[in-house]
C-alpha cells in the first residue's frame, strides 16, 4: 500500500510504503520539505504484528546537508536512542514523529479496538527538525466512526486537532497540518 500526505501550513509532501506480513508491518517513507531551506527524511518504522514499534531509524537532512541519523528501539527495560538506554522514556507507549501523521494511526488502533472512548499515552516525541526525542503526553477521543480528536498534554500542551480518518485507520486529514493526496 501507498500513501502520499502533504502539509498544508507549509509546503512538504511524503510517500509511504506500508507493508504486512506474519513477521509485522514495516512503514518505509520519504518526506521532503522546503521550509527553513529544505529538508528531507527518509525513514523506516517496524512494527509487531499487532502494530507496536519495535524500531524507528530515521535518516535527516537539513539546508546545511548535513546528514543526521537516529535510531530509536523498544527492548525488554524501554527505549534506546542511538544505542544508549533512555531511561526518561520509560513508559512511553509509541513513538511520534513530528513530521508525519502515519505516526497517529499507531494509537488510533489502539483506541477503536477497544470499547473506551478515550486513550490518552505518553510518546517519546521525535523533533524531526532536530532529530531529538524527548516524552510527551497525548489524547486521543473518539468523535464518530471516521472522526478522532486529537490533545496535545505534554510539550505542545493545549494544542488540538480533529482527525479524519480512513477505513484502514491511516489519517485522511489532520486540522490544519496535513491532508492525504488522493491519487487516482
Amino acid at each position: 500500500m501507498v500513501i502520499f500526505w502533504r502539509r498544508i501550513d507549509i509546503e512538504s509532501l511524503e510517500r509511504l510504503v506500508l507493508t504486512a506480513g506474519t513477521a509485522g508491518v514495516q512503514a518505509a517513507s520519504s518526506v521532503i520539505g522546503v521550509a527553513d531551506g529544505g529538508f528531507r527524511l527518509d525513514y523506516v518504522w517496524r512494527l509487531t504484528p499487532d502494530w507496536r514499534t519495535a524500531s524507528l531509524r530515521i535518516d535527516g537532512w537539513g539546508a546545511d546537508d548535513e546528514r543526521r541519523v537516529l535510531a530509536l528501539e523498544r527492548d525488554a527495560d524501554g527505549w534506546r536512542v542511538n544505542g544508549q538506554r533512555r531511561p526518561d522514556l520509560d513508559g512511553a507507549e509509541e513513538p511520534d514523529l513530528s513530521v508525519t501523521p502515519f505516526c497517529n494511526t499507531l494509537p488510533i488502533r489502539r483506541l477503536l479496538g477497544s470499547d473506551e472512548a478515550s486513550l490518552t499515552l505518553d510518546v517519546a516525541y521525535v523533533n524531526g527538525a532536530d532529530l531529538t526525542v524527548s516524552r510527551s503526553r497525548q489524547r486521543y477521543e473518539r468523535q464518530g466512526p471516521d472522526r478522532i480528536r486529537y490533545l496535545d498534554l505534554g510539550l505542545f500542551s493545549g494544542f488540538e486537532a480533529e482527525l479524519h480518518i480512513d477505513s484502514g485507520m491511516f489519517v485522511v486529514s489532520y486540522g490544519h497540518l496535513f491532508e492525504r493526496v488522493d491519487l487516482s
